[in-house]
């Protein structure tokens, strides 16, 4: 035989064997499990945002303050935060008007208040550093997100956006 003809039966060979192999589908494999993220600051989870805007979707990884505690501390103190980044506050229970103040805030934020259908209900931007001064929610919250000041507006985002996680 040939060196060619010693190829070519060698790459027969080699894809026989493939084809003959057992092999398992993508789909039927299972999914690796997914070690839930934690922000390397608070220690929060950390989960993806979209915001759909009509300029199209809007992603963040959202530290998430679940409790009270988490929630009475926020970002307090913080220094930096990605651009993609923010907190998202989820309250349990009834929606209703929520106020947030910004002592010992460090960074100015946008402070999006979200509805129960998880549409925004209105943006307080550009939230002042260590203002005691509150900004309410403009109806029944069931959640809020924050994001570096600015942010909002640079990306167009407005009431009625919907906000999924």
């Amino acid at each position: 035989m040939t060196m060619i003809s010693n190829r070519l039966a060698f790459a027969a060979l080699a894809l026989a064997m493939v084809a003959c192999s057992p092999q398992t589908a993508e789909a039927d494999r299972p999914a690796a499990p997914v070690a839930a993220a934690t922000h390397a600051v608070s220690g929060l989870e950390v989960i993806p945002v979209t915001i759909t805007t009509r300029g199209g979707a809007r992603r963040f990884a959202a530290e998430v303050a679940r409790t009270p505690q988490q929630q009475s501390r926020g970002l307090m103190f913080r220094t930096q935060m990605g651009a993609d980044e923010g907190m998202l506050f989820p309250y349990a229970g009834t929606p209703q008007v929520l106020g947030f103040w910004m002592r010992n805030t460090v960074l100015p934020l946008d402070i999006i208040f979200i509805g129960p259908d998880r549409r925004v209900l209105n943006v307080a931007a550009n939230a002042v550093p260590y203002s005691e001064q509150t900004v309410y929610s403009t109806g029944a919250a069931a959640a809020v997100l924050e994001l570096n000041g600015g942010r909002a507006a640079a990306l167009g985002i407005a009431p009625g956006d919907q906000v999924a996680w």
